[in-house]
């Protein structure tokens, strides 16, 4: 462990932490508290992956629908406009827009095996993002002088990790230079982010076994052909299958680090009172 007790913790003159979990507790509420404090450098995975390792795939696409307008597809022809897809830390709609969802094409669908070669791109982006981590962090001090870090993951890191095994390469990447922090959530959290999701269902990242498991459960239940899904209603149906799936991933990830909940995250209010949470787990 990169702090192996609260003593380390509170003396070092560099703290570095990742946050994981369940989207919706708080990774990047606490990450921007502590930037606004100052001294700390915020590495955010999604904004990452939006700006690097989608960014091509992504522009190409808005490329490849705006060809379809003969208007556009001329004006592109003459380098007379250019598109760009513009990814922020806190809206990462640009990201979410180029997975989809799969589908019934009518309605906004892909086709699985375009959805599921997407689905690939991101998982690859994600774990280039994941394994910068120490090089964003060594920029981040010996560049612009930040003595902390925060690495703000994803919900879908334990997606791409085997928490089960002690050498998984990405996990020991990153606790080579951070403290693993997960942010844990209870029923209630989870029930809360179900209900959040179906009001307003958006694109997710899969273990690929996953999504073939559940896709080709949903095909039967329903007696539906591929084409005939709909999109936002297989996401719903999928969506508490995934929490259930990723939370005893999350639980063998923590092993490797602290846990915090998120109603202990919730009431940090300041730089100090956050250290002093992660010195009282450790």
């Amino acid at each position: 462990m990169t702090y192996p007790n609260a003593k380390s913790w509170t003396a070092a003159p560099r703290k570095s932490v990742m946050l994981f979990g369940m989207s919706g507790l708080g990774k990047t509420h606490i990450s921007k508290l502590l930037i606004q404090q100052g001294g700390w450098f915020h590495y955010s995975i999604d904004y990452r992956i939006g700006t690097s390792g989608m960014y091509r795939h992504i522009k190409d696409n808005l490329i490849a629908h705006a060809m379809r307008e003969p208007f556009l597809a001329e004006m592109l022809r003459k380098d007379a406009i250019y598109l760009e897809p513009n990814v922020h830390d806190h809206d990462l709609t640009a990201v979410a827009a180029y997975l989809g969802k799969p589908g019934d094409p009518t309605k906004g669908g892909l086709p699985m095996k375009e959805y599921a070669r997407r689905q690939q791109q991101f998982r690859m982006a994600e774990i280039k993002a994941l394994m910068d981590t120490t090089k964003f962090m060594n920029r981040a001090q010996d560049l612009y002088g930040y003595p902390h870090f925060i690495c703000d993951t994803g919900g879908s890191i334990c997606e791409w990790i085997n928490p089960e095994i002690d050498d998984d390469p990405l996990m020991l990447s990153l606790t080579e230079s951070c403290l693993p922090v997960w942010i844990k959530g209870d029923e209630a959290h989870t029930q809360a982010l179900i209900e959040r999701f179906d009001r307003a269902p958006k694109p997710m990242a899969y273990q690929p076994e996953f999504l073939a498991r559940v896709w080709g459960e949903y095909l039967i239940e329903n007696n539906a052909q591929e084409d005939e899904v709909d999109p936002d209603t297989f996401i719903r149906w999928t969506y508490a299958q995934a929490l259930a799936h990723r939370q005893p991933r999350y639980a063998a990830m923590a092993r490797y680090g602290v846990t915090v909940t998120a109603e202990e995250i919730h009431a940090v209010t300041d730089t100090p009172s956050f250290e002093a949470l992660i010195a009282s787990k450790l």
